[in-house]
């Protein structure tokens, strides 16, 4: 029963995860969404897209790192990807709440995805940068203006995206072009 208990006390714990705000906004409400509704809605997308990601991938590893990836956001919050972040003492921390199998297990599907080793890791980062740029796009920019994010920038930083995802990539990264073209017009000066 310590083990259960264990992990209820984990499970309570990650509710903190709700009350992390992320940068993006939720499309249907003005607010900032929070990690949990983006690690669930990364995880769908995730199976949604699975038939046009480049390498074979088992989906059900891709959804359990996914569940897992923002966890450490509960102690370092959310870093937005064009910034450096080092959330693994975070991680060890929040697992290690859990009994044993149950905390090795998290913290090497979440370093699985930190460190991109694997066709699911892989696939998991490039989908977990196509939700905010989508985000961006259906709010003309969203962010990219709020934080002076340039066109380089994002498609630099989601590069990975088009390697992993490359017939999606070519019809997102035309829309990230004409998003930045139409603010680029927007900020231009009238004749």
């Amino acid at each position: 029963l310590e083990d259960v208990a264990r992990i209820l006390t984990f499970i309570l714990e990650i509710d903190r995860l709700k009350a992390v705000l992320r940068k993006t906004r939720p499309l249907a409400i003005d607010r900032a969404e929070n990690s949990a509704e983006h690690s669930w809605q990364v995880a769908l997308l995730a199976m949604l897209l699975a038939s046009h990601v480049r390498e074979p991938i088992d989906i059900a590893r891709v959804i359990e790192i996914l569940l897992v990836h923002d966890i450490p956001e509960i102690e370092v919050g959310d870093v937005i990807v064009y910034a450096a972040a080092g959330p693994e003492q975070a991680a060890r921390d929040l697992f290690g709440i859990l009994p044993e199998p149950q905390s090795a297990r998290c913290l090497a599907l979440w370093l699985e995805y930190e460190e991109r080793h694997t066709a699911e890791a892989r696939y998991a980062y490039a989908v977990d940068r196509l939700m905010p740029i989508l985000h961006n796009l259906q709010r003309g920019g969203g962010t990219w203006r709020q934080f002076g994010i340039s066109q380089d920038q994002v498609l630099s930083a989601n590069a990975i995206t088009g390697e992993v995802l490359p017939d999606v990539w070519n019809d997102v990264r035309a829309q990230v072009v004409a998003c930045f073209d139409h603010m680029a017009a927007d900020t231009a000066p009238s004749d």
